[in-house]
């Protein structure tokens, strides 16, 4: 008996490939669609939700094509499991499809609310049919449910952007082919017993799908390559802003480092004057990241510049850089510290808008200069003092922006003023382009990110 059993089986088996074969091969087809997309994002490195969900739904479809055959049926006759899971899948295949279309921009602006909502109802009937089996009134549900996105894509599709849009003109294809082949199926096929052939249609419409998400995205990665141009062009234009080396020096020698947190930045620094025994160092810094705060901080380079008049009087630079930026920051606000050094007069004089106090590194010890008035085109009627100390040769300033002292290590933990005094404090025998670089280094090692511009200028007083 088992061997008759076994002869039945066999032959029922090799009839039911030969009648699945389109089935088995069009899963496979739509499975390897799916992998091959989601490797695409993979290897691209960027999440590209259009490609992610028309993965998702090829692979379920084609997962249920494969369930939902013959032979499968044949070889698992007496799992409970699987025999609930054919059924359970057909109410999984309009997930992905309805994120596809929101994320697409074809369901309308309530495509959130309504997409979240049927998923939830779908994974609720999928769930109750691995439990208590298909009911009649689960695919009553679905059946509902799907007619009407079907039909609201439809509509949407034949409106006026169809004509605008050949995204909508494409997927409108796609639908209406994957439409009719599903009636045919429902009403001609089922009454004559005739093959399924929806599975052509959700060929067609895959394709159409895959178009617009291939198109798409291309058409993105030639805008954000055009983007990255740009960003690299504002990034060249703003290294032109920062001023070279420090010129050759009797009684200064001035090292820089600026250390941007993204392509451009909102940090600045410049030498207002340079030679003849003085040294104007200015330092700022734009509140925010990115192109608005670089933007800025041009046009703080250019208050500057039109403050030279004032160079040798730290608070009326910065009193002329208020007014000139007041009205002109879209809301931004700008930190900075200036300080004039005169070698004949051996004094240095400071003020500052804001902005992290100036070190002094003298005989081993570090000490603050702390003189700070109101930011920088926060109010026109900003007043600014400055603050006057005999300076010594060997002296060693800094100035920083707040990047330095607000870099966080994985904890969360502040690098700090403490550790900044420190540092500076060890670099007492390095050269100033030396110990800007272990400054430098000291907050890159504590913060493996980096979430904010670093700038560091030091001078050194040789007297």
């Amino acid at each position: 008996m088992v061997q008759l059993d076994a002869q039945f089986t066999g032959a029922q088996v090799l009839r039911a490939f030969h009648h699945d074969e389109p089935s088995l091969f069009l899963g496979s087809a739509f499975i390897t669609v799916g992998v091959i997309s989601s490797a695409f994002c993979i290897l691209r490195r960027r999440f590209d939700a259009l490609l992610v969900w028309m993965a998702l739904f090829a692979v379920v479809y084609g997962v249920r094509l494969w369930l939902q055959s013959s032979l499968l049926g044949i070889t698992l006759t007496t799992s409970v499991f699987f025999a609930r899971l054919r059924f359970a899948i057909d109410f999984l295949v309009p997930i992905p499809a309805f994120y596809f279309f929101r994320v697409a921009g074809f369901l309308g602006r309530e495509a959130k609310i309504l997409t979240v909502g049927l998923s939830a109802v779908f994974l609720t009937i999928s769930a109750a049919t691995i439990v208590v089996g298909p009911l009649p009134v689960f695919y009553e549900i679905n059946d509902i449910l799907v007619i009407g996105g079907l039909g609201i894509l439809v509509v949407r599709s034949l409106g006026e952007r169809a004509y605008k849009d050949r995204d909508f003109v494409v997927v409108r294809a796609g639908v209406l082919t994957f439409a009719a082949f599903a009636l045919w199926d429902n009403t001609v096929g089922r009454l004559w017993q005739l093959d399924k052939v929806e599975m052509y249609g959700f060929a067609g419409l895959l394709g159409c799908l895959g178009y617009v998400a291939a198109r798409r995205t291309l058409e993105r990665d030639v805008e954000l390559g055009e983007i990255q141009n740009e960003l690299e062009m504002a990034r060249r234009i703003q290294l032109s802003l920062l001023p070279g080396d420090f010129p050759a020096s009797a009684d200064f020698r001035v090292a820089a480092r600026y250390v941007p947190m993204t392509s451009v930045a909102g940090d600045l620094y410049d030498y207002v004057v340079a030679g003849d025994g003085q040294a104007g160092l200015l330092i700022a810094d734009v509140s925010g990241h990115g192109v608005p705060a670089a933007l800025i901080a041009s046009m703080v380079k250019m208050a500057a510049t039109s403050q030279r008049g004032n160079s040798g009087h730290p608070a009326r630079l910065l009193a002329g850089m208020n007014a000139a930026l007041c009205g002109n920051t879209q809301g931004q606000y700008v930190t900075a510290a200036y300080v004039f050094l005169n070698a004949r007069s051996g004094e240095l004089h400071y003020a500052a808008a804001g902005h992290p106090a100036m070190l002094i590194l003298r005989d081993g010890v570090v000490t603050e200069v702390a003189e700070n008035g109101l930011l920088l085109a926060a109010a026109e009627s900003a007043d600014y003092s400055e603050k006057t100390v005999a300076l010594k040769a060997g002296d060693r300033l800094l100035l920083y922006t707040d990047g330095l002292v607000e870099a966080r290590n994985a904890e969360g933990a502040l690098f700090g003023e403490d550790a900044v005094t420190a540092v500076m404090r060890e670099t007492g025998k390095l050269t100033a382009d030396e110990a800007a670089d272990r400054l430098i280094t000291a907050a890159q090692q504590w913060a493996k990110l980096q979430d904010d511009d670093l700038t560091v200028l030091i001078c050194d007083y040789l007297g």
